[in-house]
């Protein structure tokens, strides 16, 4: 394995790490339900599934 001739300082270190950022993930707002979700997502509300708006899928409800 490749060994470092001479150990880095803090300050280029810091330098080479400056763009590594984390983001904010982007949500998307449901038309028809108003629930907050990851866009090009389906999600649940209420049991049902919905994407794009419409219904997708119902839980089932087991007895």
């Amino acid at each position: 394995m490749a060994h470092p001739k001479r150990k880095i300082s803090r300050t280029r270190r810091d330098k080479r790490r400056t763009h590594k950022k984390g983001t904010a993930k982007l949500l998307a707002i449901c038309p028809t339900t108003g629930e907050a979700h990851l866009p090009h997502r389906a999600h649940w509300h209420e049991g049902k599934l919905y994407y794009k708006g419409n219904v997708v899928m119902e839980k089932e409800v087991l007895v």
